[in-house]
C-alpha cells in the first residue's frame, strides 16, 4: 500500500532542522521537501534580479537548504513541482507566501522564531489589506488566517497571532523544536566562560535601517570592561561587520561567523540581542538578556520548555489530520478536546 505523500516547505537553517526534526516523527509517511517559493509573477520577476538572494525564497538560504536536504538523503521537491506528487498535506515555516495550488491541501503551519516589529509600511500593508509578503519583513508570519492548523511556541504567541487575525481555534500551543528544551545546551564543548556575548541581526540586510555603530557601543558599554564576544548573524555581511567591530571594540573582542550559538548564550554571564529568536534561550536559562524588544513582553512569548518533545507535538496533529476524514471544524474541536491542546 502507497504511503500518503508531505511536502515540508524550508527556509532558513533553523526552519530546515525545525522541518527534519517533525518530518523523523512521521516514518508511516513519504516526506518531501521544498524551498519556501511563490509563483506570485512579481516575485519570480525580482527573484531573477538577485534583489531577493538575502532572504529566505533565494541566495544562501536555499543552497544551504539544498545543501542539507543532500545530506540527509531527504528528498527534494522544490516548488512541489519535481515529482508529480499528490499531498495528502503541506507542512508551512511560513503563510506569507502559500500559493493558491497548495491552499488546496490540508495545511499546517510551524512558528520556527520571533517575529519582526511591525513597520510603519507594515501598518500601511495591513490598513490597506494588502499581501503580507509586502511588508518585507516577518512582522505577520502566522497572522494571516491562511492555514488549517497553527502550531504555536507559547501561549503568549497563541494571543499575539489571535490579535493578528488567526482564528484562536486553529492555534495549537505545541512548543518549537529547537527551542523546547535550551537546558541542554548547559553541556557542551565550547571552551570559554565569563564573558557579555552580543548576538548580531541581519538587520541591513533585509532591508532596514540600522545604527551600527551606536549597537557596538552599547555593547561596550554593557560589558563594561568584561569580556565581550560577538557573534555574528549567518545572513549578515561578515567582512563589513567585522571591520566595525574591530575599529571600535577592544583588542581583545572576540569575532564569530561560525559556530553553535546556543552554546556560546549557555556559558556567557550576559547576552546582548538586537532582533534575535536566541534572545529566548538567554530568557529561559536564567541569563541577563537585552533585546531591540521590551524584555517583560518576551519573557510571555518565551517558547514552553516541553523536554524536547514539540516535534512530536506537532507530528501527532500532523498525522491526526491527515487521517480525519470530516469537516476542519470537526478535527479542531476534537483536537481541542484531547491532549494535543497543551495550554
Amino acid at each position: 500500500m502507497l504511503k500518503k505523500k508531505i511536502l515540508f516547505t524550508i527556509g532558513s537553517p533553523n526552519q530546515t532542522t525545525q522541518m527534519h526534526q517533525v518530518a523523523a516523527e512521521l516514518p508511516d509517511y513519504d516526506c518531501f521537501f521544498s524551498q519556501l517559493y511563490s509563483n506570485h509573477p512579481l516575485i519570480k520577476l525580482v527573484l531573477q534580479t538577485g534583489l531577493l538572494d538575502c532572504t529566505i525564497l533565494s541566495g544562501e538560504f536555499k543552497k544551504k537548504g539544498d545543501a542539507y536536504l543532500r545530506k540527509y538523503a531527504l528528498h527534494n521537491d522544490y516548488a512541489a513541482a519535481l515529482h508529480k506528487n499528490q499531498y495528502s498535506l503541506v507542512v508551512l515555516c511560513s503563510d506569507m507566501l502559500v500559493t493558491s495550488q497548495l491552499r488546496q491541501l490540508k495545511t499546517v503551519w510551524i512558528q520556527e522564531g520571533m517575529t519582526d516589529p511591525v513597520t510603519n509600511w507594515g501598518k500601511i500593508v495591513q490598513g490597506l489589506s494588502l499581501p503580507s509578503w509586502l511588508a518585507a519583513n516577518t512582522a505577520f508570519n502566522g497572522g494571516s488566517n491562511i492555514c488549517d492548523i497553527y502550531c504555536a511556541a507559547s501561549s503568549g504567541y497563541k494571543k499575539q497571532f489571535a490579535a493578528m487575525g488567526t482564528d484562536a481555534a486553529k492555534i495549537f500551543v505545541t512548543g518549537m523544536p529547537n527551542y523546547d528544551d535550551v537546558k541542554t545546551f548547559l553541556t557542551n564543548d565550547f571552551p570559554y566562560r565569563d564573558y557579555v556575548l552580543a548576538a548580531t541581526s541581519d538587520i541591513r540586510e533585509t532591508f532596514k535601517k540600522e545604527d551600527r555603530e551606536k549597537f557596538i557601543g552599547d555593547c561596550i558599554k554593557i560589558a563594561g570592561g568584561r569580556q565581550l564576544f560577538f557573534k555574528l548573524h549567518p545572513n549578515e555581511n561578515k567582512e563589513r561587520a567585522i571591520a566595525e567591530i574591530k575599529k571600535t571594540a577592544p583588542s581583545d573582542t572576540r569575532i564569530f561567523t561560525e559556530g553553535n550559538t546556543n552554546h556560546m548564550i549557555a556559558n556567557c554571564d550576559e547576552l546582548i540581542t538586537q532582533y534575535s529568536t536566541v534572545v529566548y534561550v538567554g530568557i529561559a536559562l536564567g541569563k541577563k538578556v537585552h533585546s531591540y524588544f521590551d524584555i517583560e513582553e518576551l519573557k510571555q512569548l518565551t517558547p514552553i520548555q516541553n523536554n524536547g518533545t514539540s516535534s512530536a507535538n506537532i507530528a501527532g496533529l500532523c498525522r491526526n489530520y491527515i487521517e480525519h476524514t470530516g469537516t476542519k471544524k470537526e478535527f479542531l474541536q476534537s483536537q481541542h478536546r484531547s491532549k494535543l491542546q497543551l495550554v
